[in-house]
């Protein structure tokens, strides 16, 4: 049992250390884009309100037109500046457009690993810890 243990938190250190890394290696990430300019074409906000906590989350949506053709622009944290007729910068990346470097930073291939390890390390956590708590348990018991 010891052994399972300590294979757990070991595994679980591992991902954060490579969680840490691959953030270091995203935030790093030198991403190809292009700076536009868009007209917005409308903008809309969702809310979604979880029912069992009541909390609200808000969404916003903003479409643009660039070289006639229409794009969401992603990676919009308000609507203020947007409205509609107005000229906005947009980056333009893999033939989307966002609003900033983050949004094109957070959807590379390194983001990607980085976002798993991170829930990983989170899953491995919360099971290294349950299963430690299991086997003091037993020990305490037997």
């Amino acid at each position: 049992m010891k052994n399972k243990v300590a294979l757990m938190w070991s595994i679980t250190g591992i991902f954060l250390i490579l969680t840490i890394a691959f953030w270091f290696l995203m935030n790093q990430t030198e991403v190809q884009y292009e700076e536009v300019t868009a007209i917005v074409t409308s903008t809309s906000t969702k809310e979604i309100v979880n029912k069992n906590t009541k909390n609200r989350t808000t969404f916003y949506e903003v479409k643009v037109e660039y070289n006639g053709k229409e794009y969401e622009l992603q990676n919009v944290h308000g609507l203020s500046g947007y409205y509609k007729g107005k000229s906005v910068k947009a980056l333009l990346s893999n033939e989307k457009l966002y609003a900033n470097v983050e949004g094109i930073k957070s959807t590379s291939p390194v983001a990607i690993v980085y976002f798993i390890f991170l829930f990983g390390t989170f899953g491995m956590l919360m099971a290294s810890a349950t299963y430690t708590s299991k086997v003091k348990s037993k020990k305490q018991e037997g």
